[in-house]
């Protein structure tokens, strides 16, 4: 095992300092009670936030193109294939059950475990090794990213953003509709209830009040960042 986790501190271009830390990063719920999952959380939290310090520095685009790609960038599907290209999963720590059904290539584990490998790294060598860390594992991901590139819809982007935190999909309400058949204006609601937010939008149709309240829900979920760390610390273990 330590043959191997040399191997991959290699991989990673970081040495721990602490090596505990590496090992537990590595280490799944199902393998004890000792386990990856706060170390999940804090990296979750470093990740997004490095990444869109990382598409911040473009300079030209606009908010929905940032909220976009960071979305894509921190999903499961990209965290889990990054997990895959270093190797992670043949040095997880797994209990029996999953050992046998195949965990180490199950995609929510490997991305779980390299949230938490970044929230070891954090500990371990501070903010700065973290950043560096995460440009070493995105590489061309981000030099080649067009941020300018069309984006997805808003209320495209507003599922991403809530899958990429493990939320439930938004709820879209019509709230009114007046003016004639052929000059109508719709008023919808978007709520995600996890968080007790919502916000309304407007137009001409109903498809165009809901991208109108996505998009101004996509604004909100920035203002409230910080309380949507907050309520996922309080959350019970998974």
């Amino acid at each position: 095992m330590v043959s191997s986790l040399d191997d991959l501190q290699s991989r990673l271009q970081y040495r721990f300092r602490d090596p505990a830390l590496l090992r537990l990063a590595l280490t799944h719920r199902s393998h004890g009670a000792s386990n990856n999952e706060r170390l999940e959380f804090l990296g979750d939290a470093a990740l997004n936030l490095i990444v869109a310090g990382e598409l911040y520095a473009d300079g030209q685009a606009d908010e929905g193109h940032l909220s976009y790609w960071r979305a894509a960038l921190v999903r499961e599907a990209t965290l889990a294939e990054l997990a895959h290209e270093v190797g992670l999963g043949e040095q997880l720590l797994l209990g029996e059950g999953e050992q046998r059904s195949g965990g180490s290539r199950r995609r929510s584990i490997l991305a779980d475990a390299l949230e938490a490998l970044i929230g070891a790294v954090y500990l371990d060598g501070g903010i700065e090794s973290c950043v560096e860390l995460v440009r070493r594992l995105y590489g061309a991901r981000l030099r080649e990213l067009d941020l300018h590139a069309s984006a997805k819809d808003a209320k495209t982007t507003l599922q991403e953003i809530l899958q990429s935190r493990k939320m439930h999909l938004p709820a879209y309400q019509v709230q009114s509709t007046s003016g004639p058949p052929h000059a109508q204006h719709f008023v919808v609601r978007c709520d995600v209830a996890e968080l007790g937010l919502y916000s309304c939008g407007q137009g001409s149709s109903r498809r165009a009040a809901e991208q109108d309240a996505a998009q101004s829900m996509i604004a909100l979920l920035d203002e409230q960042a910080p309380a949507v760390a907050a309520r996922r610390s309080e959350r019970p273990s998974r």
